[in-house]
This record gives C-alpha cells, sequence and structure tokens, in this order.
C-alpha cells in the first residue's frame, strides 16, 4: 500500500470519526457544533473518496444509511429475549392495583418507578456485535419480527456505530415520525390522490416497511431507544442506570424520563403530561411506569403477554363539539379537488381549531357530514383535525347536503374523477392551481428535458405572467429571460437553445411531459408506437385504446378525459404552431443506423452516463432496449454490480459489454 493510500484511508477513518461525532451532538445531545453547510462539505469529502476508492467503505459508514436496491421481501428475525406488549391502565384506580401488585410480590422492599414517554411510533429491536449496528428487526409477534435493517439504516438519529465497542447489544426502542414530517407526508399524498395515513404511528409503521430504503429515507423517520434486551459486555443495574449508558454508547434516549420514589408522584406526572403532551414535536399516547430496579424486575417476572414490573398510562383522546359552518374545496397542485371544512372555533390539543380536512367526496357520503352540522372533532395523531362523527340528534332541520363541483373552483374546468379512485381532480393542463408543477415536471429530464429550467425560474416566469402553460417557453425571448435572477446573457441565450432543441424531442416524450395521469414512460412509448401520431391519439376511443396490450381501461379512461379538456387541446395546438413534434419515428427510420434490429439489456450501476442516457443513446441509434435477458437479446450492457442477468447472460452465450464497449459500438469513442 502506497504512502498516499495510507493517507486516503486515514482521511476517510477522519471524516467517519467526526461526522459520527456530530451526529451525536446533533440527535443525541441536542448541542450542534457545525451549521448544516459545514456538515454537508464533511459528508461530500467522505462521500467522494468512497466513489473514488470503494474498497474504504464500511457497513458503519455514515454514507450507507440509504441503501441502494430495493428488496425483494423480509425475513424472519428470532428476538433473543422476547419483545412483549404492556398492559394498560386508563385512570388513577389501574396505577394503584399495579403498584399494589408489585408491592405484594416484593414484600418490603423499596419500590422506585421510572416514568417515560409512551411514543405512537413502531417498536423494533436493534442489534450491535462488536459496537457495529448488524440487525434491525420489528417486534411483529413478540418471538419472531421481520428483518428491516436496511429501512433502519436511514434514520440519521440510529447510530451504524457505538462510541465504544460492545461485544454484543441488543437494544430495543421505537421508531416514529415526528408531527410536521407526517403532515408534510400527508399534504403530498392528498395531492397525489393518495390514501392518507391515519397517523403518523401508521406512517412510520408503513415507512420501515418498505421495500425501497429509498423510499423509507424520503420519510424522515427518527428513533427513541428505551431499553436493553440482552447484552454481553455492560451490565447495568437499575433501567435508569440503562438509559444513562445508552446514551453514553450513543443512542438517542428521551430526556423527558423521570425516577419516583412513589406513586402519588407518578399519577401527577401524568396527568400533568396530559395537557403537555401537545407541545412534543412528536406525538406520544401515554406513559410507560417502570420498576426501576433490574434484580426486581427479574423477579416480578412477566405473563405470557406482558411484564409484570410495567404498565402503560394512556391518554383519553382529545375531542371537541363545534359546527360546520361551510365546506370549500382546495385545488392541490396536482389537480386534486380536497375538500375542507370550516368549523366555528373550538379549541384542541392546546391550539385553536377552524378547519377540518374531509379528505375525499366518499368520507363526506359516508359520515353523512352536511353544513351546519353539530359534529365531533379531533386531531389525527394529535396532528391533522379531523371529523369523527355527526350528532345527528342535534339537526333541527336547516342542515344542507353538500355535493363536489363538477367544474374546478380555480379554473372553471371539467373535473374527473377515474374509476376505482376517491380523488377528483381538474383536468385542465391551465389550472393556476396546478401549473407550477406540471410546468416543473414538462421540462424535467425524463420529459422535456429543458436544461438550465428549473423550478426556481419557472416560478420567476410565472409571476411575471411569462409563463403560464407549456406552450408558452416556445414564445419567450431573449429580452423576457435576460433580467432574470441566476440568469443573464449567455445563460438566457442557452436556454433558448435548450427550449427550440426540445421541439425535436420524440412524440413519446412529449406524452410524458403533458403530464396525463397514468401515463409514465412507458406508457407514453406504447401509445406513440401504435398511433404514430399525437393526432391519431387525441381521436382514439376507449375500445381502440383498451385493445393496446399493457393499456387498460384506467389509462384509456385518463387519456380521453385529458385530451376531452378544451383548454388542453388549445395548449396542445399552441404546441403545433410553436413547432414541437407531434409524430413518432417511424420503425424503418432506424434502417441504416449503427445498432438497428440489435436488442440491448442493460445492469448494473453505469459510469459516464446514467441508465436512461444510455437507453436514449441505444434507442437513438436504431436499438432497442429490454427489460429482460432472452434467447433474443444481442448484447448485455453491464456495469458494476450487475446481478442476476449478467449470469444468465453468460449462461446463454450472449455478448456482454461494459460502458466502453457501448460507446465503440455506438460510434462515439
Amino acid at each position: 500500500m502506497s504512502k498516499k493510500d495510507d493517507q486516503v484511508r486515514l482521511r476517510a477513518d477522519n471524516l467517519r470519526r467526526e461526522i459520527e461525532e456530530h451526529d451525536y451532538r446533533y440527535y443525541v445531545l441536542d448541542a450542534p457544533l457545525l451549521s448544516d453547510a459545514q456538515y454537508d462539505q464533511l459528508a461530500r469529502e467522505l462521500s467522494q473518496l468512497e466513489k473514488q476508492y470503494p474498497e474504504l467503505i464500511t457497513p458503519a459508514s455514515p454514507t450507507q444509511r440509504v441503501g441502494g436496491r430495493p428488496r425483494e421481501g423480509f425475513g424472519a428475525v428470532r428476538h433473543t429475549v422476547p419483545m412483549l406488549s404492556l398492559a394498560n391502565a386508563f385512570g388513577k384506580g389501574e396505577l394503584n392495583d399495579f403498584d399494589r401488585r408489585v408491592c405484594s410480590a416484593l414484600p418490603g422492599e423499596t419500590i422506585k418507578y421510572v416514568v417515560e414517554p409512551k411514543i405512537d411510533g413502531l417498536a423494533v429491536s436493534l442489534l450491535y456485535e462488536d459496537g457495529i449496528f448488524v440487525r434491525g428487526a420489528t417486534r411483529g409477534d413478540g418471538e419472531v419480527g421481520e428483518d428491516i435493517s436496511e429501512n433502519l439504516r436511514t434514520i440519521k438519529g440510529l447510530p451504524l456505530r457505538l462510541r465504544r465497542p460492545v461485544a454484543r447489544l441488543e437494544v430495543r426502542g421505537e421508531a416514529y415520525m415526528p408531527k410536521d414530517a407526517f403532515a408534510r407526508l400527508n399534504e403530498a399524498r392528498s395531492e397525489a390522490g393518495e390514501p392518507l395515513f391515519a397517523n403518523p404511528r401508521n406512517a412510520a409503521a408503513g415507512s420501515l416497511r418498505q421495500l425501497d430504503p429509498k423510499v423509507t429515507a424520503s420519510r424522515q423517520l427518527d428513533i427513541y431507544v428505551y431499553g436493553i434486551g440482552n447484552s454481553e459486555g455492560i451490565t447495568p443495574e437499575s433501567h435508569a442506570g440503562a438509559l444513562a449508558m445508552l446514551k453514553e454508547l450513543g443512542f438517542r434516549v428521551n430526556p423527558h424520563f423521570q425516577l419516583f420514589s412513589n406513586l402519588a408522584d407518578v399519577v401527577a406526572y401524568c396527568r400533568e403530561w396530559q395537557g403537555k403532551r401537545f407541545n412534543l414535536p412528536y406525538v406520544i399516547d401515554g406513559l410507560v411506569i417502570k420498576v426501576n430496579s433490574l434484580s426486581q424486575q427479574e423477579r416480578l417476572g412477566a405473563t405470557m403477554k406482558s411484564p409484570r414490573w410495567a404498565i402503560a398510562y394512556k391518554f383519553p383522546p382529545e375531542q371537541a363539539v363545534t359546527t360546520v359552518k361551510d365546506i370549500i374545496v382546495r385545488v392541490g397542485r396536482t389537480g386534486v379537488l380536497t375538500p375542507t371544512a370550516c368549523l366555528a372555533p373550538v379549541c384542541l390539543a392546546g391550539t385553536t381549531v377552524t378547519r377540518a380536512t374531509l379528505h375525499n367526496e366518499d368520507i363526506i357520503k359516508e359520515k353523512d357530514i352536511r353544513i351546519d352540522d353539530t359534529v365531533v372533532v379531533q386531531k389525527a395523531g394529535d396532528v391533522i383535525p379531523e371529523v369523527v362523527e355527526v350528532l345527528k340528534e342535534r339537526r333541527n332541520g336547516r342542515e344542507q347536503p353538500w355535493r363536489m363541483p363538477d367544474r374546478c373552483p380555480e379554473c372553471g374546468s371539467p373535473v374527473a374523477r377515474l374509476e376505482g379512485e376517491s380523488a377528483v381532480r381538474c383536468t385542465s393542463l391551465s389550472c393556476p392551481a396546478q401549473k407550477e408543477e406540471g410546468l416543473i415536471h414538462f421540462v424535467s429530464r425524463n420529459a422535456m428535458d429543458i436544461a438550465g429550467l428549473g423550478p426556481a425560474i419557472i416560478r420567476q416566469l410565472i409571476r411575471a405572467k411569462l409563463l403560464s402553460d407549456p406552450a408558452g417557453l416556445y414564445s419567450l425571448r431573449y429580452e423576457d429571460l435576460a433580467p432574470l435572477e441566476r440568469l443573464g446573457s449567455k445563460s438566457a441565450r442557452n436556454l433558448l437553445d435548450a427550449i427550440a432543441a426540445s421541439k425535436r424531442n420524440s412524440l413519446a416524450r412529449l406524452l410524458f411531459a403533458l403530464g396525463i395521469r397514468h401515463i409514465g414512460e412507458r406508457a407514453a412509448k406504447i401509445l406513440a408506437a401504435h398511433f404514430g401520431s399525437l393526432e391519431r391519439l387525441m381521436a382514439a376511443d376507449e375500445d381502440e385504446l383498451t385493445a393496446i396490450p399493457e393499456i387498460g381501461p384506467r389509462i384509456a379512461e385518463s387519456v380521453k378525459a385529458f385530451f376531452a379538456g378544451n383548454q388542453n387541446r388549445q395548449v396542445i395546438e399552441k404546441l403545433v404552431q410553436a413547432g414541437v413534434n407531434t409524430v413518432a419515428e417511424k420503425e424503418s427510420e432506424g434502417e441504416g443506423k449503427p445498432l438497428a434490429g440489435k436488442a440491448f439489456v442493460l445492469t448494473g450501476a453505469l459510469s459516464g452516463f446514467t441508465r436512461q442516457q444510455a437507453q436514449e443513446l441505444i434507442e437513438r441509434l436504431g436499438g432497442k432496449v429490454s427489460s429482460s435477458v432472452s434467447h433474443t437479446t444481442d448484447y448485455v450492457v453491464a456495469g458494476e454490480n450487475p446481478g442476476s442477468k449478467y449470469d444468465k447472460a453468460l449462461a446463454l452465450g450472449i455478448a456482454v459489454l461494459d460502458q466502453e464497449g457501448l460507446r465503440k459500438i455506438a460510434g462515439i469513442v
């Protein structure tokens, strides 16, 4: 090993230790020393080093928090110590009964209790060997859980390496979704017309059971640990001592735990938190009371379902009664119409509530919610106000049934509800409520691919009334662009060139760029190849559409609804007048090209260009790209970590190319 290699390895090790230290200070001590920008600079340097020297990557590196490949399923994990559920107490009397049982089983002994918040999340078990995180699992049935290690790695508050080595340590904790992350997630799902999560607990559980760790990483989960399942190397004598040890090792331990010498103080603490809980950034549904001495815990033992040394004090749900003054409709950035109840102001969970989401038309009908109804409201997961039920016995005959408007309240265009969906959507491409996001999608890399036209510039153009729909892009002039912030003379000219070049894009790209519901890149290619022109596609009926393999009734209905909109047709007419290509390249036009008639399969991580760019290169030169290897495959292009497609190619005797080989046969080297 050269001196330079030694220096690189040492720098990588130092960066990992430095990042881990800052993670500990940020997530555990809540006392960061660096700004976000300084922290990001360290993370980027480590990432670049590991990319240049892959042999330096370790499982505990901070760069390995987000797994790369989706998993096919979750393996089973048998817990070394069962993960039991807790018995519940709903008042002072049941807490007294618990205390009486403990004192009877330990006559004459001093009993101390630790009380800590009961976070409403997903219970998990974390296994460390020699100080390195090796596996994480769900509770499951208490005996056997699911292996969700890769998803847990994405949680930044979970240490991948302890601050000092411990031979073997199994830790119990609660993974959860903070209130603000839950609100953002449900807002995004509402905008997309997707089902909403009922509460942060369901959202956390659903996020940790995603097959793709990148989805989990996007959900911004966090974690607190609350106990030790099994250990070799640390021997605390009390639960409070165990929590202190866990914090020293680098774990996040909830700061609101308290040690008490009598039950009266425990009860007072429970009552105190019943109101204070709403001030926390995460949801708690109660407090957990545990006997502090681990020796006493062991002697108290457990039933088949729950430990005898712990109990959960559950808070009653906070609800309020108010009146529905009106029901209004908000149009989201994807065109979804969301009804919202306007309420007579009422205090709920520490705040004054004046509105509650009604989610969709089906829920309003199911609960029979009417204007002027008296209703019970609560906050879902202490976060989002919702109507729980209608007090129909209080109706006086003045209540008015409500129905979803048949036209968009923002632009007046018809609305549509596709079969099998609960969402009602505006059908207009020019609707101001969804204009911005539609334009951002139109110019994106996999759509019209207009380089240099990012969200910030699009927003400036909209505010300046220079852009209202995709066709308006092709009317922009130099004097429109040059004065914009972040542009200038050269950038403005480059952007105009990129816009002009996009006119020559394929019909498939244009179809995907239009943002038709359910039309992804593959469906766009299938439709472009079948109809050959945008004009023929617009004239097709649903029977003709559903006759195409892979085009089902939902896609057919969506296509028809889109092209039925008068404003959408006007935008398309302007695109045609601007000279945007609306005709598919004929198969015969591929003849004479370097890769004409050749079938390719891409596998592994390609360097020098993305998978999308490689596919477009092959197709531009007359070749076709398939997702699976067969006897009809001519070439398999293999990057790093190619997987089973590479093995199958070798078994079938199919030619395997690396990236340079692809460039060579494409004639670009």
